[in-house]
């Protein structure tokens, strides 16, 4: 019985991943009457072969399922018979066949029928076929390949789109960089676009956090090997803390990213667009673009775009928003616990808690926010100061404020403009080329080098210079791994913009140095800032692009531990010579 129950449940686990390829070829491409009554007639069955396994799973479970889980599939099954009902038999009895053609409730169902089918499979993570790093890698190129095949579909775009142009822009969005080789607004239809903000919201939290936490939730549980290496991608320090980790990554994402909407869609002027929905998907997109520190937007000139680029609330809003998700969850959280601490403090009336000081934000923390503090105040002045009568000209000083404090944050990975980018001075260029590098916080959708890394290096110089042979801050000592770490991401991500700069110069030998690097190192940090050659770039370059914006999320780093074999720690020490440097 067992058996037979795990092929049925094998069996309807394919036929409704099925029925999300063909809702994706029906949404995909324009189907004519016969070939959208097949379809759907397809739907139905996947409909029905879900109800049958999820009937017979019951029948046959010995254990009680959770709560949780129990009242999704009651859900799921009663939204499902309801459809089979309104379109089989109310439908018939009144010739609704126009409604069962196109009606999204069918296509709903058939989603939450693949949801249960998928919950009910057990992922199991082996550390002898992929490390964790070699798994982290290849989701992100199925992720890729597979977007590419989406927005190469009909109805994703008006006039269709090359492949080389579909697979640069789908590698922009799911490694959440924004450099673009066609207008989003105007090449890409509602449904390209669609597929372009899914990308970006699996890039930036990664389709394993998504599969990972997913099956955690419907299972109760998960192996120790999935749960090693999903500690080794999340950074948690105790297997304990894995799940409860991404559960809260999801969380703040989903949460921050609601309440951004929120105050997108109120900050819009609605005479600005055709519908009521046209506002809310406007908000929807920049939120979940501007948290992921994505810089896609809808706006052929993004938020330089007349009506939008003196909307200081809308740009205020997305200021926070993207600098949040920038700081990366592991420190979001932290100053979640710090905040609640604090308040505790305030409503206690004990004196020993009140003189009780634990260490509640910790180390990295507060490295990661006095240094982003730091750079972004650093960015605010330059930027104010050679700004000021150049590209904020036409704002008022509350404008030039607001406008300053964007040029300075945006760079950091969020990549939206409110200036034009090609008119920057020079000296603005090279401090946006500088905080591009740095990126955002470790953890974080952002890209760049890291915060903690320049931190790092900066603080070994100076201890260097003053003799000291360690590096002591917040009277806690930096492990000297995190040191070596350090300065191998800065030199690997020089090479790799090196070697980007000078192949896109000898293919695009016309575009200036600076542009060739602006672009480079904006693709590297993940930043989608741009002096506007992106789209006249040849195939090759764009390739280059393409490779450069992978290993800039993916991290060189990453990408050497996938590919060279782990030494085995030894008990030996050979002597100690000290290397002649200066």
């Amino acid at each position: 019985m067992n058996f037979n129950l795990k092929r049925l449940d094998h069996l309807a686990f394919w036929i409704s991943l099925s029925g999300i390829v063909v809702f994706i070829a029906d949404f995909g491409y324009t189907q004519s009457d016969l070939s959208q009554s097949i379809i759907n007639g397809y739907y139905f069955v996947v409909l029905g072969i879900g109800l049958t396994s999820t009937f017979f799973r019951y029948i046959g479970k010995k254990k009680p399922k959770k709560t949780k889980v129990l009242v999704f599939d009651i859900l799921s099954v009663l939204i499902t018979i309801t459809v089979l009902y309104l379109h089989l038999i109310n439908g018939a009895n009144h010739k609704l066949h126009p409604v069962l053609f196109n009606d999204n409730l069918i296509k709903s169902a058939v989603i939450l029928t693949f949801i249960r089918e998928f919950s009910e499979l057990r992922l199991i993570y082996k550390r002898t076929i992929l490390n964790p790093a070699q798994l982290f890698i290849i989701s992100f190129l199925v992720i890729i390949l597979l977007g590419t095949v989406l927005l190469m579909l009909p109805r994703a775009t008006y006039d269709g789109i090359s492949f080389i142009d579909a697979f640069f822009t789908s590698t922009s969005a799911v490694c959440v960089t924004g450099l673009i080789v066609v207008d989003t607004g105007s090449y890409f239809t509602e449904f390209g676009q669609i597929i372009i903000i899914c990308l970006i919201q699996i890039g930036g939290l990664g389709i394993l956090t998504f599969a990972s936490y997913f099956s955690y939730f419907f299972k109760g549980g998960a192996t120790y090997e999935n749960q090693l290496a999903l500690g080794d991608m999340s950074n948690s320090k105790k297997l304990s803390e894995v799940f409860s980790t991404l559960k809260y990554v999801l969380i703040i994402t989903f949460g921050i990213e609601m309440m951004s909407a929120t105050m997108i869609y109120f900050s819009l002027d609605a005479s600005t667009f055709e519908s009521q929905y046209d506002q809310i998907f406007f908000a929807v997109f920049h939120s979940i673009s501007a948290f992921c520190n994505a810089g896609f937007s809808t706006l052929s000139n993004g938020i330089y775009d007349v009506g939008f680029k003196f909307n200081y609330f809308l740009q205020i809003v997305l200021i926070f928003t993207f600098v949040f998700g920038g700081l990366g969850f592991p420190i979001v959280v932290n100053i979640l616990n710090y905040l609640k601490y604090r308040l505790s403090q305030v409503f206690t009336f004990s004196s020993r808690l009140k003189n009780y000081k634990p260490w509640v934000l910790n180390l990295n923390s507060r490295i990661n926010l006095i240094t982003t503090i730091s750079l972004t105040a650093f960015g605010f002045v330059i930027f104010f100061i050679l700004e000021y009568n150049n590209t904020m000209a036409e704002h008022g000083f509350f404008g030039k404020i607001v406008t300053a404090l964007f040029g300075a944050t945006t760079p950091r990975t969020a990549g939206f403009n409110t200036v034009d980018m090609a008119a920057l001075s020079f000296p603005t260029l090279v401090i946006t080329l500088l905080l591009m590098w740095i990126g955002a916080s470790p953890s974080s959708t952002g890209g760049g080098i890291k915060t903690s890394t320049f931190a790092i290096a900066t603080l070994n110089i100076l201890s260097i210079a003053r003799g000291k042979t360690k590096i002591e801050v917040f009277r806690r000592e930096i492990a000297d791994i995190s040191v070596r770490r350090s300065y191998a991401i800065i030199s690997l991500s020089l090479l790799v913009i090196g070697v980007g700069v000078m192949v896109i110069s000898i293919f695009d030998n016309d575009k200036s140095l600076m542009q060739i690097a602006f672009e480079c190192f904006s693709a590297y940090s993940t930043v989608g800032l741009s002096l506007g050659i992106t789209g006249d770039l040849s195939s090759m370059s764009k390739i280059m692009l393409i490779i450069i914006m992978f290993v800039g999320r993916v991290s060189m780093l990453s990408i050497m531990i996938a590919i060279l074999d782990k030494v085995k720690h030894k008990s030996y020490r050979y002597p100690t010579e000290e290397i002649t440097i200066n």
